[in-house]
């Protein structure tokens, strides 16, 4: 029998446990409960739209070379120097301080990556009974990862920027972000890389009362990279968690999030979007679970596809018995640019109260000829044409980031993304 990204994990376990810090113990607890989980597998409502056969037959072993990255490649990536910001820089899902630039932080923050870090956390590796097989692989193999910690109070003005870049192998990244009360912060989370591997990562945030995280992510990895992540938050009364994601790159792409809503007054806001072409395979599954009374929730992807793309859209809102005078709103917008390309949607609403305002919807259609005509008709050419409009239809979203220097990043992917399926077109 050939060797699987699954069999070389549980197998090489015991050579690599030694090598990785905290509890050896709970380690081996959730490699247990990997190896009765299984591979996920559309059987799974969760996972009804993608299988991870192409992942396990890609037979990637946990990664443990220390792979040679210069400042150069780094800065290729980083946001501009002129624009004050931290930044860690991960390689392989290893913290390398020798490329990473943290500066002055306030009194009482801490970032850093686990391996420079004085203590980390006795529950860091723990996970809830009903986590999923991602998650607890990622608890039995996580290296390293980022920790930002912001204390009562405090508003980290300059955004922090965690740089992950991917090479070989698997690697496994945690990061922790904790928000005490009344702290406000901005973090970027990237993940780049060329090459096969595979990116396995997990972000946990607690978010105190009227404390509040703008959190963005940009996943721009190569053609051949597979990446499934899992960021979970748990918001505090009156706490705000602002997420945008956009996913542009990897072969097969999934990006989970799970927000709760724990305190009165809350806030959750859930944006992204993803735009795919040749054969990629992007998913975005969210839940956002209204656990108190008088939250708002907010949620909107839009999605581009092109070629043989497929990609997925699970947005699922829970609302408890005591969330009343909850106001909840989702939308999945989906923009297809050619006949072959697919997209399975499914915006879900569970309500057990009474009192609430809730809504959903999913759209999925081309781009409108009326307006293609209205541009042609001034003398704009067909391409430069449909790439307006498809920029047009993604930055709306784009325009809404308050930060310039990680909006300017954003922008420049779509304009590349655009750029090369423009070429893939006239060259077919």
């Amino acid at each position: 029998m050939s060797a699987t990204t699954h069999a070389l994990h549980l197998d090489r376990f015991e050579a690599a446990k030694a090598g990785l810090p905290g509890d050896a113990r709970a380690r081996a607890d959730a490699l247990a409960r990997y190896a009765k989980l299984g591979v996920p597998t559309p059987k799974l409502e969760a996972w009804h739209f993608t299988s991870l056969k192409p992942l396990d037959e890609a037979a990637l072993a946990p990664s443990d070379a220390k792979v040679a990255v210069t400042a150069a490649t780094v800065a290729g990536h980083a946001l501009s120097t002129s624009h004050a910001h931290h930044q860690l820089v991960f390689v392989d899902g290893h913290f390398r301080a020798d490329l990473s630039r943290i500066g002055t932080l306030p009194k009482g923050v801490v970032l850093t990556g686990w391996s420079a870090a004085k203590s980390l956390p006795k529950d860091f590796l723990a996970e809830a009974a009903d986590a999923g097989a991602m998650r607890v692989l990622n608890a039995a193999y996580a290296a390293d990862g980022a920790i930002l910690e912001v204390p009562a109070g405090v508003a980290l003005a300059a955004p922090v920027h965690l740089m992950f870049l991917g090479a070989s192998g698997a690697a496994h990244a945690r990061n922790r972000i904790t928000m005490g009360e009344g702290a406000s912060a901005t973090v970027l989370e990237t993940y780049v890389g060329t090459g096969r591997y595979w990116t396995n990562a997990v972000t946990d945030i607690s978010i105190a009362a009227g404390a509040m995280l703008k959190h963005l992510k940009l996943q721009t990895e190569g053609g051949e990279a597979f990446h499934t992540a899992a960021t979970a938050a748990h918001v505090a009364a009156k706490g705000v968690y602002d997420s945008f994601v956009l996913s542009i790159g990897g072969k097969l792409a999934r990006n989970e999030i799970d927000a709760v809503l724990k305190g009165e007054g809350g806030r959750v806001k859930l944006e992204g979007a993803y735009l795919a072409r040749a054969r990629q395979h992007i998913d975005n599954t969210t839940i956002i679970d209204h656990a108190a009374a008088h939250c708002d929730s907010e949620e909107r992807y839009r999605g581009v596809l092109d070629d043989h793309a497929y990609a997925a859209f699970q947005g699922r809102i829970v609302v408890r018995p005591d969330a009343q005078k909850t106001n909840a709103h989702q939308l999945n917008e989906n923009l297809l640019l050619s006949d072959r390309a697919e997209i399975g949607s499914k915006p879900e609403l569970e309500i057990h109260a009474d009192d609430v305002k809730c809504g959903h919807g999913a759209t999925a259609g081309e781009i409108d000829e009326q307006a293609l005509f209205y541009l042609r008709a001034r003398g704009i050419g067909l391409e430069q044409a449909r790439g307006m409009l498809i920029e047009a239809f993604v930055s709306e979203l784009i325009d809404a980031i308050a930060d310039e220097a990680i909006r300017d990043r954003f922008t420049a992917s779509v304009g590349g993304w655009l750029y090369d399926a423009q070429g893939a077109r006239r060259a077919a």
